[in-house]
């Protein structure tokens, strides 16, 4: 229980840190984001919710991809600027949502875990939200803000109160990171329309 404990208090604290890293578009967010879901791994490998614990897995390797993509995923391989989700790209994401969470709602279910139907739902949108994240597109706040609402109960119920706790956190981090990446991108937008005007 002790080990438990501690790992939940770092994982409490790499996760506050790093939220706030992505929402100041510092890219030193994905190595924390790294040891964060490291720490994850374990916490909710042994409470049973299996496919949280496997998220953890896939955010450390997201993680690299996301890392190197914001260096070097601009335009002239240069930093990446926040951008909107093209609408054929939304839709894309959102029917490999809904076979996403179905597909494992039936596999879990038959797995013995905690809570198949939320744990497959928290774990595709929150793949979805990453992917978005790794992109910088501004959606991947809202993302996230309906996570971590779900989240809260879910780790009520599993009894890691300090795991939900910090969920409203991460959900005030949320709203601050999508206004600062809409004011980001507004000026991004200026910026673009005065250089093409004098031009």
């Amino acid at each position: 229980m002790l080990d438990m404990t501690w790992t939940e208090v770092a994982g409490f604290a790499t996760g506050v840190v790093s939220v706030w890293l992505y929402v100041r578009q510092r890219v030193w967010a994905w190595p924390v984001g790294i040891a964060n879901s490291s720490l994850w791994l374990v916490l909710f490998w042994d409470s049973r919710l299996y496919l949280d614990a496997g998220l953890q897995v896939v955010y450390v390797a997201i993680g690299l991809w996301g890392w190197f993509w914001w260096l070097h995923g601009g335009p002239e391989r240069d930093e990446l600027p926040v951008s909107r989700t093209r609408t054929t790209e939304a839709t894309v994401l959102g029917c490999v949502a809904v076979a996403g969470i179905a597909t494992l709602w039936w596999a879990m279910t038959r797995q013995g875990d905690a809570m198949p139907f939320w744990d497959s739902v928290t774990t595709v949108i929150s793949l979805v939200a990453q992917y978005m994240l790794t992109r910088k597109l501004l959606g991947n706040w809202w993302c996230w803000m309906a996570v971590d609402v779900i989240y809260v109960g879910v780790y009520t119920v599993q009894g890691l109160y300090l795991t939900a706790a910090l969920q409203p956190l991460f959900f005030a981090m949320c709203v601050v990171g999508l206004r600062s990446w809409r004011s980001s991108l507004a000026a991004l937008t200026t910026s673009t329309a005065s250089v093409r005007a004098a031009s």
